[in-house]
């Protein structure tokens, strides 16, 4: 009997400047616990959490990276691979949202072209700092075509529904992906099905 207790694994990756709530969003989701005192991540982590989405149990791989510049280096090398990346900013901190398009940026330079994509407007129970109106978060993500969500990882808003989100965007990419592979495989099959009927009444045709 196998072992594998997954019918889909997906990576994905948590990134956006440093003190945007990163952590605290995968650990929301991942423990269901908040901790307002964790400190910078350090390189790179991950945590493993097993949904289920359509009657299939997906494992999410989600690797928190650091947003440190002297980290970048490092990061990058796992954009490879990733096939959904959440952007998080602070909606409390104004250059973490500015800085969302150079992030956008470095996943165009060193991610798969089809990865899927989302923003996160992290701290939104803190409506009396915030800096950028919720607006601005939808105008961006429209801009680039991608999905957008305002989160909180203290309050538990939307954090669930975000990761679920991305996650049923991947399995439909993937789904259909594997439903042109079975119509290109059928449609070889066919025309090697045909072209053998046409050599054999061609053979049949001379013997005659």
């Amino acid at each position: 009997m196998s072992g594998k207790t997954y019918d889909y694994l997906f990576k994905l990756l948590l990134i956006g400047d440093s003190g945007v709530g990163k952590t605290c969003v995968l650990f929301r989701f991942s423990e269901d616990q908040f901790n307002s005192t964790f400190i910078s991540t350090i390189g790179i982590d991950f945590k493993i959490r097993t949904i289920e989405l359509d009657g299939k149990k997906i494992k999410l791989q989600i690797w928190d990276t650091a947003g440190q510049e002297r980290f970048r280096t490092i990061t990058t090398a796992y954009y490879r691979g990733a096939m959904g990346i959440m952007l998080v900013y602070d909606i409390t901190n104004s250059k973490s949202f500015d800085n969302i398009k150079n992030w956008i940026r470095n996943i165009e330079e060193h991610a798969s072209s089809d990865v899927e994509k989302m923003i996160l407007g992290n701290k939104c129970d803190m409506n009396d700092k915030r800096a950028i109106a919720k607006e601005s978060g939808q105008t961006l993500a429209v801009e680039y075509g991608i999905k957008f969500m305002e989160t909180s990882a203290k309050a538990s808003i939307n954090v669930e529904e975000a990761f679920y989100t991305i996650a049923r965007d991947i399995k439909r990419k993937m789904d259909s992906r594997m439903d042109s592979n079975t119509t290109a495989k059928n449609t070889i099959v066919v025309a090697e099905q045909t072209k053998q009927k046409t050599g054999f009444i061609d053979r049949w045709c001379s013997i005659l």
